[in-house]
């Protein structure tokens, strides 16, 4: 059963997993991205570990600070980032099981949000085909990425 939990530092070896050169186009580590976070130090970031069962399988990013204003006026949402699931563990529908399971955790932990926002690459199919399935739209915003033009998609909580 995959659920969410908030990054813990016993975690780390579990999520620092390589990926393959397509998916490292698209996505930050989760070394990456936990270390944006402490880099920050502004409270606006959160690390997130997906679990299968016990085992942690997965990481996303809550980012509440300013970057989310490339994609959204909203003062209440948040960008997702950095999404990535261990290769061990692909191709079993974690992925799409914590992007359903996200928005209840939002609202449980940030009650202030109504609005998840993200910017997948045009080039990354699998990954908009999964947002599309659990809700995220894509109304034609795009942007330039740092892999290339990005579509910007949102969901309301």
């Amino acid at each position: 059963m995959v659920s969410l939990q908030f990054f813990k530092p016993e975690d780390f070896s579990d999520v620092n997993y390589s990926l393959d050169d397509i998916q490292s186009q698209y996505t930050s580590t989760a070394e990456f991205a936990i270390n944006r976070i402490k880099e920050r130090n502004d409270g606006k970031g959160f690390s997130i570990t997906i679990f299968e069962d016990d085992m942690p399988a997965g990481y996303f990013a809550l980012d509440f600070g300013d970057d989310k204003f490339e994609l959204t006026d909203n003062p209440h949402s948040v960008l997702l980032r950095s999404l990535s699931i261990n290769p061990q563990f692909q191709g079993k529908g974690i992925g799409k099981a914590a992007m359903i399971q996200v928005d209840d955790f939002i609202r449980e932990n940030f009650k202030e949000c109504d609005e998840i926002v993200l910017a997948v690459n045009e080039n990354n199919n699998s990954a908009y085909e999964l947002y599309i399935k659990v809700g995220y739209i894509f109304d034609g915003k795009t942007r330039i990425g740092r892999s290339g033009p990005q579509r910007l998609m949102y969901k309301k909580l």
